[in-house]
């Protein structure tokens, strides 16, 4: 039995999540990052409240989770432009590889994260 080949980086989806302090803050990210081409499609969700510890004590604050659809092949610049223009000193980054989805969808992500030639 042959393996089937391996997808490249512009194909294989990630699903990236990050959460803001409040809706504008996430909204305004979601927006920016789509513009940029580096997601595909961002879901601004419905406020949560997490609890953390964050330098020794147990924090709880308000906060906006937000779901960011890429590749891998665009990761490292999203990573970047989150970096850039998160309010956290430590931003929660967490990417997922999508295991498996709807091809056309899957495919749509590929698309839509590819940089635009000059």
């Amino acid at each position: 039995m042959s393996a089937s080949p391996t997808a490249d980086e512009s194909t294989r989806v990630l699903l990236v999540l990050t959460n803001l302090p409040d809706h504008d803050t996430a909204a305004a990210l979601a927006t920016a990052l789509v513009e940029a081409r580096l997601v595909a499609c961002a879901n601004v969700l419905a406020p949560c409240t997490s609890v953390y510890r964050w330098q020794g004590e147990i924090e709880t604050a308000p906060e906006v989770p937000l779901l960011l659809k890429t590749t891998v092949a665009r990761y490292a610049a999203l990573e970047a432009a989150i970096r850039a223009r998160h309010p956290y000193e430590l931003p929660e980054i967490v990417a997922v590889p999508v295991e498996r989805g709807l091809d056309a969808y899957l495919a749509w992500v590929g698309a839509e994260t590819r940089p635009v030639s000059s």
